[in-house]
């Protein structure tokens, strides 16, 4: 293997990436790391124990290209857990994220490196994403441009695989939370912890990933992670000091989950759709 090296003359970006059973889509969503217009990066996997041919697939690319390094847990702990695994293997001034079954579109870290240099008031930036499942494309999902405090007490502003996010606020907020509370939901809790010590975030109107979500995804959301989000709300509108009229909000997952799962499907599908016209 070639010694990794950076172009000093710009900063590098640390794509951090949890992997679990997704050796059907993992090669495509590296390959839109490596087709990137900005090349100074290093995407660190690490392998939560799948049971496929996952860790396998990110091997082989670590052991052809020197800015892939792939990491492995010695039991099956989770999505918060594993991505601070990558972050103790971080180098970059910047951490973006990527899921093993998302895809980047390629000027997604050029764009987003260029505002948070042009942007210092902001700690995050997301994107809007184009929605797609094993029927295709199907929606467009667009978070609020500038979340507010009160954009974060309804519900989750960011999507959590578009995100960029500066090194050295992960570091001052201690990057995820791993708990049993946050093995759903952890990137909501990572908000809260970020506003509260007053970063704030910004979302790029334009698409920059391509989001997978189709019904597998509500079915995996169980009635308990529901009870676990509705926790991280009242944790989080404590550090965030909000008023205790507005924990009304909290009781919203527990809301959501008595909904049929195909309803919410086709709720967003309907919302989503009409939201790309």
């Amino acid at each position: 293997m070639k010694k990794q090296n950076f172009n000093s003359d710009s900063p590098v970006i640390s794509v951090i990436m949890s992997v679990y059973n997704c050796s059907k889509t993992l090669s495509k969503s590296i390959d839109s790391i490596l087709a990137q217009t900005f090349k100074n990066w290093e995407l660190i996997i690490c392998d939560d124990c799948s049971k496929d041919e996952t860790a396998k697939i990110a091997k082989a690319y670590a052991e052809r290209y020197p800015n892939i390094k792939f990491i492995t847990n010695k039991q099956n702990k989770g999505l918060a857990y594993s991505l601070n695994h990558c972050l103790e293997y971080a180098k970059g001034e910047y951490i973006a994220r990527q899921d093993g079954d998302d895809y980047s579109l390629p000027h997604r870290l050029e764009t987003q490196l260029s505002f948070l240099k042009d942007h210092t008031r902001y700690a995050i930036v997301g994107s809007a994403a184009i929605l797609f499942d094993e029927n295709g494309i199907w929606g467009e999902r667009r978070p609020p441009e500038i979340p507010t405090k009160n954009d974060l007490i309804k519900g989750c502003t960011f999507i959590h695989p578009s995100v960029m996010i500066r090194a050295e606020a992960m570091r001052i907020v201690g990057g995820y939370t791993v708990s049993e509370r946050t093995r759903r939901g952890q990137d909501y809790d990572l908000w809260f912890k970020l506003y509260s010590l007053g970063y704030r975030g910004y979302n790029i109107t334009e698409p920059l990933i391509m989001y997978h979500e189709g019904l597998d995804d509500y079915k995996r959301k169980s009635f308990r992670a529901r009870i676990m989000e509705m926790k991280t709300r009242y944790i989080g509108y404590r550090a965030l000091h909000v008023p205790l009229w507005k924990y009304v909000y909290a009781f919203k997952p527990l809301i959501v989950g008595i909904m049929p799962q195909k309803f919410l499907r086709s709720y967003h599908h309907a919302k989503y759709k009409l939201q790309k016209n």
